[in-house]
């Protein structure tokens, strides 16, 4: 991995944890705030890892809460860099999408561990709440005029048991949401902890999977050794998934990269590989992103328990499938929230932040889906009174 100059990046034992304080307002941007108060930045060089020197100052692993609630979750620094992204024609399992490209990725945290059942709940709760306030407000809300404060909640699961197939575990991954119900939650978060939290494009998700490594998989060549870090299919008789954090992480610090749910990004599926823009020695993992335009191409990275190691490779990649994924939903249309089939059953996501916020056209690209079909679907419950949507302020609790 070649660095880039603005990022200097240690490890060591020990993390330090950044406590929070909570306020009323707009998320600001970083930018606006002195380092002091900046979650997961410190102005000055930390004496344990891991932490990457910034413009800002050093970029340390914190600890961020839902405000309203003792949910807590854990973000870790990683430094930008260069890489090559995608797999080797020599690859063992390399296939034809995975064509190699150089790649930029600027720093960011991204979390510890997959999101759990615990946090999604909270913002499936919101249905609930919007209800009640759609119940006793005049105005109503336009998605359109209101797009930039607006978050659509996720409607209640009609049948809980095929969510809770594996067990109604608060810390096992969160499973089953759409790519669209994701970005919603990463939008619902950022206004109520005032962070910019996101889901990542597929290029920082690999970037992050690898932890420096240009291997397979992030701990080497070797699929041998992938029950030390992954939770797979091989690992037990009775597959499914599990707790995050019980295997090994990867050099970044990540737990779960490999296997145990699959990991949503905002990338569109492109069969015949990666492309590079005429005369570029390399792409941007952010600014050259191809957004998800179709319902059925948005890529998913990592595997799942059910993989063979084979398909637990970082630069493994798979295409979503809505009408398959949809089955056996008896909707019409089909929930925009929710999945009912597998193999979206082993799929959730995990948190990604900038270490420099992202301008609002960029940001409201992955809170607010690109795809034509997903919002009308979406407008089509809320017009049938089957969805739910408002308006969510910074909450002003300590």
């Amino acid at each position: 991995m070649t660095m880039t100059k603005h990022s200097t990046f240690w490890f060591s034992a020990g993390c330090v944890i950044a406590f929070l304080v909570f306020g009323i307002g707009r998320p600001s941007r970083a930018e606006d705030q002195p380092a002091e108060s900046l979650p997961g930045i410190e102005s000055k060089r930390p004496e344990s890892g891991p932490f990457i020197q910034i413009a800002k100052g050093w970029m340390v692993a914190y600890r961020d809460r839902i405000p309203g609630t003792d949910i807590h979750f854990e973000m870790i620094p990683v430094p930008g860099g260069t890489y090559w992204l995608g797999s080797p024609p020599d690859e063992p399992g390399h296939r034809d999408d995975e064509g190699r490209v150089r790649c930029q990725v600027a720093p960011m945290w991204v979390g510890r561990f997959e999101l759990t059942k615990q946090e999604y709940t909270e913002y499936m709760e919101l249905y609930t709440r919007f209800k009640e306030i759609e119940r006793d407000s005049d105005r109503k809300i336009d998605i359109d005029r209101d797009r930039v404060d607006v978050v659509t909640a996720p409607t209640e699961i009609y049948d809980p048991s095929y969510l809770y197939e594996y067990g109604d575990d608060p810390e096992h991954p969160a499973v089953a949401m759409t790519l669209y119900a994701a970005m919603q939650y990463t939008k619902w978060l950022s206004v109520v902890t005032g962070r910019q939290y996101r889901l990542p494009t597929e290029a920082e998700w690999e970037y992050a999977c690898r932890g420096g490594t240009q291997t397979a998989f992030s701990w080497g060549d070797e699929a041998t050794k992938a029950g030390d870090y992954a939770w797979h299919i091989a690992n037990t008789d009775d597959a499914m998934l599990r707790r995050g954090g019980l295997a090994k992480p990867n050099p970044f610090g990540m737990h779960d990269m490999h296997g145990n749910v699959g990991e949503w990004t905002v990338s569109a599926h492109t069969p015949e590989g990666y492309k590079q823009p005429s005369g570029a020695a390399s792409i941007d993992a952010i600014a050259d992103n191809l957004w998800p335009n179709a319902d059925h191409n948005s890529v998913v990275r990592g595997g799942w328990f059910e993989h063979d190691p084979i398909e637990l490779r970082c630069a493994r990649r798979f295409p979503s499938d809505e009408e398959e994924w949809k089955m056996e939903d008896a909707d019409f249309p089909k929930s925009p929230w929710w999945y009912t089939s597998d193999p979206a059953k082993s799929i959730g996501f995990r948190l990604f932040r900038s270490a420099e916020d992202l301008d609002a056209e960029t940001i409201s690209k992955f809170w607010n889906h690109t795809s034509i079909n997903v919002r009308e679907d979406v407008q089509a419950r809320l017009d049938g009174g089957r969805g739910a949507v408002g308006i969510v302020t910074k909450p002003s609790d300590h």
